[in-house]
């Protein structure tokens, strides 16, 4: 009785010594010792890839914002201020009443097939005539919206890149194609009152190319980009 009294108690001793090492080792100290190298080696993207603007933080990098006017009485889609470069739609899982700097809370595609709401495989022109809430009736009203847009006087818009009338997998894309950022060169530089060229340096100095040279595409961050934007109006 008493020795397995006793190997009961060694057994649970050696049980506890166990779960204190392992929360020491696994609680505190891995845990301190990767935010230490996160924050000497990586601290920016540590701290979640923030942009600031005249010392605040006005975002991230990693995630889109929207650039709206206010909602009009009756209105339950904003209008987008032009005067701004325009992200990539924001189609995604669902919205939040929280954080309405963007929409989307629920991160990941529409989840709705490529001929989603076509007719014999293609996408009726008139947004008026595609069924209802499909992709086709998105992408049709899209490209029909950044057309109307961003034809201004001495400029028509001949072509939609596809990221200008799609969401992105994550739905929240920071990013849009230099030709979706060409595209609206001569709206911004006519709403801010700005030559078309330095509107048009401003998108070729904040387009970064392709990763180590050959992955993926180049791309513009819509957020670094209209930073750039206020400051050249300021000085203007």
């Amino acid at each position: 009785m008493n020795n397995s009294v006793s190997n009961t108690a060694r057994l649970l001793w050696a049980g506890l010594r166990a779960l204190l090492v392992l929360t020491l080792v696994t609680g505190i100290i891995y845990p301190l010792a990767i935010t230490g190298v996160a924050q000497g080696l990586f601290n920016d993207k540590a701290n979640g890839s923030e942009i600031t603007s005249n010392g605040k933080v006005v975002g991230s990098s990693l995630i889109g914002q929207a650039y709206n006017l206010p909602l009009k009485k009756g209105q339950e889609t904003p209008e987008p201020d032009l005067k701004w470069f325009q992200g990539r739609p924001q189609n995604g899982l669902g919205t939040n009443s929280v954080n309405t700097q963007y929409k989307l809370i629920l991160s990941g595609a529409t989840n709705r097939s490529g001929d989603n709401g076509a007719v014999d495989g293609v996408c009726p022109k008139d947004p008026a005539k595609a069924e209802e809430a499909t992709l086709c009736q998105w992408v049709v009203a899209a490209k029909d919206a950044v057309i109307k847009d961003n034809s201004v006087n001495g400029y028509t818009v001949k072509s939609v890149p596809p990221d200008a009338v799609t969401s992105s997998g994550s739905g929240l894309d920071p990013d849009i194609s230099p030709a979706y950022a060409d595209i609206q060169v001569h709206r911004v530089a006519e709403k801010n009152g700005l030559p078309v060229a330095q509107v048009q340096k401003l998108v070729d100095d904040h387009t970064d190319g392709r990763t180590l040279g050959f992955i993926g595409e180049p791309t513009v961050n819509v957020l670094q980009l209209n930073i750039a934007l206020k400051e050249l109006v300021a000085k203007s």
